[in-house]
């Protein structure tokens, strides 16, 4: 994770996470605690290869201890990547194991659980990015993250993935709730007039289309 972890000790990172999450949280914005259950071991970027990490359970166990810190938060992403202690055969994303017994067991996250970006080539080529996303449902993942916008994948995920229903409508809802509070009709007017005033230079003679 290099110099875009908070610190390189689990408790500080647990505390400060928590706090800018909170930060989040009090303006209107929702947080997401990522890459759970942890990142810290992978050796080489899951944009480009699948990590594999090859580290004892226990020593884990101290790249967990953040996100038990943080488990009470609305929003998380998984990693794509393999620990092999916990289950050698799957990537996290699509590890029912993992899913199950680390992040809504030992870790106790009961919210709203989103793939990292479902279209990264950590995800083996050979498998379509329909089933990728469809063995992340399947493992536990609540919602697929997709992001390179490209039509030829976005359409066909469109047709195969189901609208949010049970426990990942339930945890969408409770997550949406806690900006109820803190968005208000007077906010987004007075956001919308900022930002029409920023784009005023560029974009003059259509505001209203912005």
């Amino acid at each position: 994770m290099g110099n875009r972890a908070f610190s390189a000790h689990p408790e500080v990172v647990g505390a400060l996470g928590k706090a800018v999450a909170q930060g989040f949280l009090d303006e209107g914005a929702l947080p997401v605690i990522k890459h759970i259950p942890g990142h810290g071991h992978a050796a080489v970027d899951s944009h480009e290869v699948l990590p594999v990490v090859d580290v004892a359970l226990d020593v884990l166990v101290e790249d967990f201890a953040p996100f038990r810190h943080c488990n009470t938060l609305p929003l998380a992403m998984t990693g794509h990547l393999i620990f092999n202690a916990i289950d050698a055969e799957n990537v996290s994303t699509q590890s029912s194991t993992l899913i199950e017994k680390i992040i809504r067991g030992h870790i106790g996250f009961d919210g709203l659980l989103m793939t990292d970006d479902i279209s990264m080539k950590a995800l083996s080529p050979e498998i379509s990015i329909t089933k990728h996303a469809q063995r992340a449902l399947q493992a536990g993942c609540d919602v697929i993250l997709h992001c390179n916008g490209k039509p030829s994948e976005m359409f066909p995920l469109m047709e195969v993935l189901p609208n949010l229903t049970g426990r990942a409508l339930e945890r969408t809802e409770k997550a949406m709730a806690l900006l109820t509070d803190k968005i208000s009709k007077t906010n987004e007017t007075s956001a919308e007039k900022e930002w029409r005033e920023l784009i005023s230079d560029h974009f003059p003679e259509s505001p209203k289309n912005v």
